[in-house]
């Protein structure tokens, strides 16, 4: 097998056509088309829906790209472990959930940067349900992600717990709070969170629904601060954690509610395909890195 080939396959199907994948390669199209087709003739199988679009691959090209990430990594793997230096090098594809963002773009990956000079670290900011599905898929290395307090990460995923992360809710400092606010004064108001496919949004939903109370987002908005702007504004109710609240440039404008009897918290995970191969050391270093940070945030 010409590992040119594959890769070209893997290109292609992470980024969904041959003009993207001949961008990433910098290769020509006719380039790129001609190595799809010498590894479909060696397997003897076609592995792109070519009537798609984006372009995706069949039942066929599903498992020939899950294994060949498999044996690119391992040749990853080998290249650094024969290398005289013992340096890992190579590509870090790091996935980050927007709520870890401000404990996890600065010290931890400073710290990975730091220990592994010559690994290039790329970072992937997303919802984590899509970071999950992107590291199953093996377009991520590793992810933080953060979960609803109960939920685990899928079973085929090695993962780390980094514990439970605070949820707090906020509102305008103008406005008028009950002495004991419960999930019925909650329903009464519009939620500035963030878009669908947040794992703590599902979890209010499902609350909210579970006590046949109306559950309404006004805002959707994936930046931390621009949704406490939107709060401070007097559009609705939000969910921060404290690190975002203490950092925020609006939180004098900002008070928090309390719940009566309910605690809102989400748990931080570090997820990746086992088994880590040459990149087991950077992702130790940036989980260790994190669950410091969270720790320190946490007792600050």
């Amino acid at each position: 097998m010409n590992t040119h080939d594959l890769v070209a396959f893997v290109a292609v199907v992470e980024t969904g056509s041959i003009v993207a994948a001949s961008a990433r390669l910098n290769l020509t199209q006719p380039g790129v088309t001609r190595r799809i087709q010498n590894l479909e003739e060696m397997l003897g199988a076609q592995l792109l829906d070519r009537l798609s679009k984006p372009l995706k691959p069949t039942a066929a090209g599903i498992e020939a790209y899950e294994q060949g990430r498999r044996v690119l990594r391992m040749l990853d793997d080998l290249k650094s472990g024969v290398a005289n230096d013992g340096v890992v090098r190579g590509e870090f594809r790091l996935g980050l959930t927007p709520y870890l963002s401000e404990a996890g773009l600065a010290g931890p990956l400073d710290a990975v940067r730091g220990e592994f000079p010559a690994l290039a670290v790329r970072v992937v900011a997303g919802l984590s349900p899509h970071q999950i599905e992107a590291v199953s898929r093996n377009e991520l290395d590793a992810a933080a992600i953060c979960i609803p307090d109960g939920a685990v990460p899928p079973s085929d995923l090695a993962a780390a717990d980094l514990g439970a992360q605070p949820v707090i809710f906020v509102v305008a400092r103008d406005v008028k709070l009950p002495k004991s606010a419960d999930l019925e004064w909650l329903s009464r108001m519009g939620w500035v969170m963030n878009q669908d496919g947040c794992g703590f949004r599902q979890t209010l939903k499902r609350q909210f629904e579970a006590a046949h109370l109306p559950f309404n987002v006004a805002v959707e908005a994936l930046d931390s601060e621009l949704r406490l702007s939107l709060v401070a504004r007097g559009l609705g109710i939000g969910v921060v954690t404290p690190v975002a609240l203490k950092r925020s440039a609006l939180r004098s404008r900002l008070k928090v509610v309390r719940i009566e009897g309910f605690k809102a918290a989400v748990r931080a995970w570090i997820v990746h395909r086992p088994p880590a191969g040459r990149l087991a050391r950077p992702i130790e270093a940036f989980r260790s890195a994190l669950d410091q940070e969270l720790q320190a945030l946490t007792r600050g």
